[in-house]
């Protein structure tokens, strides 16, 4: 029997919370809270409470002129506490939820079609990266974007160092599974871990990033703290975040989101403004932040020059932006 599971965007308009009055409320609770905690603790204490942040002193790193934007950055508030996270629930305003996730220490396993299979700490591998930022607009597969400033390394860069051998064609990515922590992950309906994965042509090329930071400071744990993947080209849920397992294989992984969904979503999911979503449109989308303004959608999220060479020569009955 097809269970239909309503996604957490499918809800009624009536039950939605504008985002306007979502963020001034947000704004003052915040402020409350911050306040009751500061007459609670002593001088200095809420600071000495939280762990130092993950190889805090490359913050903020220099910015890459080669990625510039046309649109303003989305405001910090709005991009950081709007987001999807189907681990910590299936509504965009997961943040609270997301500070349960333990992101240190933090271990990563590269394997499958290396040199040499290893496990490595995180902050360890980021420093062996060239760190730099970068301005990417960001197209979710729902029809809305913003635009951020990404911290991190280009993703060729731990494909290099992770010495794949000659056969691999894919990289498999492979997000946490503490469902102790995360209580979306305790939904048995869902093909838990989240799998993603590119082709080795993907990987290498210049766009495809791995993100620690945003707005100049470490990435919060919402947004896929400590390690997330950025490929501006793609909708949204490529993106993987709080990676732990890069595994190099000659076989395409099956995200999860094709394995819900294989009628709507697949491997490719290039951002495409001609090839609807079956349930939407994707001829535009909404700037969250701005009051619901809404602008055409690109091709390839307007990356083409960078990427459009990857797929001309794939076959035609490829789905290649879905």
């Amino acid at each position: 029997m097809l269970i239909k599971i309503r996604r957490g965007w499918e809800i009624p308009e009536s039950q939605a919370t504008p985002e306007s009055a979502f963020f001034n409320r947000r704004s003052l609770l915040a402020g409350l809270g911050g306040a009751a905690l500061a007459a609670a603790l002593p001088a200095g204490r809420a600071r000495a409470a939280a762990p130092a942040d993950m190889a805090a002193d490359l913050y903020p790193a220099k910015r890459n002129p080669q990625f510039t934007l046309e649109r303003d950055l989305t405001d910090e508030k709005v991009a950081t506490h709007y987001n999807n996270f189907y681990e910590f629930g299936s509504s965009k305003y997961v943040s609270d939820a997301a500070q349960k996730l333990t992101i240190q220490p933090w271990q990563v396993k590269i394997d499958g079609m290396v040199e040499k299979e290893m496990t490595v700490d995180a902050e360890d591998l980021i420093r062996k990266m060239p760190v730099e930022e970068r301005l990417y607009r960001h197209r979710c597969v729902e029809a809305w974007s913003m635009a951020v400033p990404w911290t991190g390394f280009p993703l060729k860069a731990l494909v290099d160092y992770a010495k794949p051998a000659s056969g691999a064609t894919y990289l498999q990515m492979q997000t946490f599974q503490k469902p102790e922590e995360a209580p979306g992950q305790r939904q048995f309906w869902y093909p838990w871990p989240y799998i993603e994965g590119l082709t080795m042509a993907e990987a290498h090329n210049d766009l495809a990033f791995i993100a620690i930071g945003v707005y100049g400071k470490p990435i919060p744990k919402q947004m896929g703290a400590p390690l997330r993947l950025a490929t501006p080209w793609k909708y949204g849920f490529k993106s993987v975040k709080s990676i732990v397992k890069f595994t190099f294989t000659d076989k395409r992984p099956k995200n999860f989101w094709q394995t819900i969904g294989p009628d709507e979503y697949g491997f490719w999911a290039n951002v495409n403004p001609a090839v609807p979503h079956p349930r939407w449109s994707q001829a535009s989308e909404e700037l969250i932040g701005t009051g619901g303004k809404r602008v055409p959608t690109q091709i390839y999220n307007g990356y083409g020059e960078f990427v459009a060479d990857l797929y001309k020569d794939m076959p035609k009955q490829e789905r290649l932006f879905m």
